[in-house]
């Protein structure tokens, strides 16, 4: 019976869930990219790995100098330490060489020379692990599709014959050799390719990307995965959720903690729902997030906001002017912030951090409440992705399936009458709609909410006042007397006494 065969760490955690375990033990791989990708971040990477695991690597660089991965290894605060360097042949002791042949050219001469010294090289520390930098180099000595590709061969068949991984740079670069078709070659002789890619915003950093184009023999995940370079290393963001465990609902309902709004939704928002708070600006729709997320820190659950726009001074001023007691829930860890920048977040990115905060954290509390603040903000914060709806519907459902009761806060343009309009229609996504409104009456401004849409149980279909006060939300009776509430400027026909007063209680 065949074994199976072992597979070693990338040196990235989620590198090793793209490629469902990682690179199978001594094989070839490509990684190809232009320069500044990341890829002599990645080799390094996966070459400390194999020290953390007691495993010899060589480093064999025929463009850049000890002294370059040196200062490499030191931006991300790493240390060579472990790692064999093997730099390209002396070219002064080379030259000299050379000028003693008179029928060859002088690069069949070199290239010679260089793999002669790296094949020694291997056989006298037996690595286990290799990053061979550049294949660009190799095509230049090569002159020629054909050599190149039998020196690749072997190359390939000498490494794996003695128990390498290896990983073979290539910068896409080397004259008029480097075409699709040697490219295609290239690859057709690896047991793995992953290639690395960035591209120039008109506003904002640069985006990496990275994609498994082939992996012999393994399935992994297909596609773009977004890719950072910072301090510390290279960190990969799948495109797509990768879950372990399915969640089992128990079909409780959520309590929003004020008995007047639990009673309009219809008793609560059940578990796993996603829910559009859509009205104008500044008409409480982060403060009704902020009403469930301090109701679960009550129950001594945890909540996440994900904010785009507003800051958290002002998160913090708003809370407190509603009489939540927002600062010690923050303290305790019960509630979180996660702030996003405009321009510097890339999708996947920004899921891996959703990921990451939705975790159990070490006392054992989970994460039944998250807002999304707000769509207008993570669509204007990512300008040039194409598929960013489709991104966040794979994030609402993966909170789905984790139990968690999801607010996305989408603001309307304009503020009153019927030329409100939506950036973008959301409603679709969401399990259920709460609807804000503005409207006029007796010479004041007033606010409107209702419930319009829920999947799951029945639910109020009454349009009630309500009103931000230093209690808290407040919910008023539904709005009977009133014609055309969602119009903005409705007909009223009632008491005076039916309205909320200022404070919240009765006019």
């Amino acid at each position: 019976m065949t074994q199976p065969e072992q597979q070693i760490s990338t040196g990235i955690r989620t590198l090793d869930d793209i490629m469902h375990g990682g690179f199978t033990a001594d094989r070839l791989y490509l990684i190809e990219g232009y320069p500044g990708t990341g890829k002599t971040t990645l080799a390094i990477q996966f070459l400390l790995d194999g020290v953390a695991k007691g495993e010899r690597g060589l480093y064999v660089s025929l463009s850049e100098t000890r002294e370059e991965l040196e200062g490499v290894a030191a931006s991300h605060g790493w240390s060579l330490d472990g790692i064999d360097i093997h730099e390209l042949v002396d070219q002064e002791k080379l030259t000299q060489e050379q000028a003693q042949y008179t029928m060859f050219e002088p690069s069949e001469i070199e290239l010679g020379a260089t793999i002669e010294g790296v094949l020694k090289k291997i056989q006298a520390i037996q690595p286990r692990r290799i990053a061979f930098d550049s294949l660009s180099e190799m095509r230049l000595l090569a002159q020629g599709p054909l050599r190149y590709r039998r020196q690749i061969l072997a190359l390939k068949q000498f490494f794996v014959g003695r128990g390498c991984t290896t990983l073979m740079l290539d910068d896409k670069s080397g004259g008029d050799l480097a075409t699709d078709l040697n490219d295609q070659q290239l690859q057709s002789i690896a047991h793995g390719v992953i290639r690395l890619e960035q591209s120039l915003n008109h506003y904002g950093a640069e985006r990496r990307y990275l994609r498994v184009i082939k992996h012999r023999g393994r399935d992994f995940i297909g596609g773009t995965h977004d890719v950072l370079l910072k301090r510390g290393g290279m960190q990969v963001f799948p495109r797509k959720t990768i879950e372990n465990a399915q969640w089992q609902s128990s079909g409780e309902d959520i309590s929003s903690g004020n008995a007047e709004l639990d009673t309009l939704i219809g008793g609560g928002l059940m578990e796993g729902t996603s829910t559009l708070l859509l009205g104008p600006a500044g008409v409480g729709k982060s403060s009704t997030a902020t009403q469930f997320a301090v109701a679960a820190a009550e129950r001594g659950e945890r909540a996440v906001f994900f904010e785009f726009e507003e800051s958290k001074h002002s998160f913090l001023q708003r809370s407190r002017g509603l009489g939540f007691d927002i600062d010690r829930y923050i303290d305790e860890g019960l509630i979180e912030l996660r702030h996003f920048a405009s321009g510097e977040t890339a999708p996947s990115e920004f899921a891996s951090q959703v990921r990451e905060a939705i975790k159990t954290d070490e006392q054992g509390r989970k994460v039944t409440v998250v807002t999304i603040d707000s769509l207008n903000g993570f669509l204007n914060s990512m300008p040039h992705e194409q598929f960013l709806l489709i991104q966040l519907n794979d994030i609402l459902q993966m909170l789905g399936r984790q139990g968690i009761v999801s607010f996305l806060i989408t603001a309307q343009h304009g503020m009153l009458g019927t030329g409100m309009k939506t950036p973008v229609d959301a409603s679709y996504m969401a399990d259920n709609v709460l609807l804000f409104r503005y409207f006029e009456t007796s010479g004041e401004i007033r606010q409107a909410i209702s419930m319009v849409k829920k999947r799951t149980g029945r639910h109020e279909r009454t349009i009630r006042e309500f009103a931000l006060t230093h209690n808290g939300l407040q919910i008023g009776r539904p709005l009977t007397e009133f014609h055309g509430v969602l119009s903005g400027t409705p007909a009223f026909q009632g008491k005076r006494e039916d309205l909320l007063g200022r404070d919240g209680t009765n006019a």
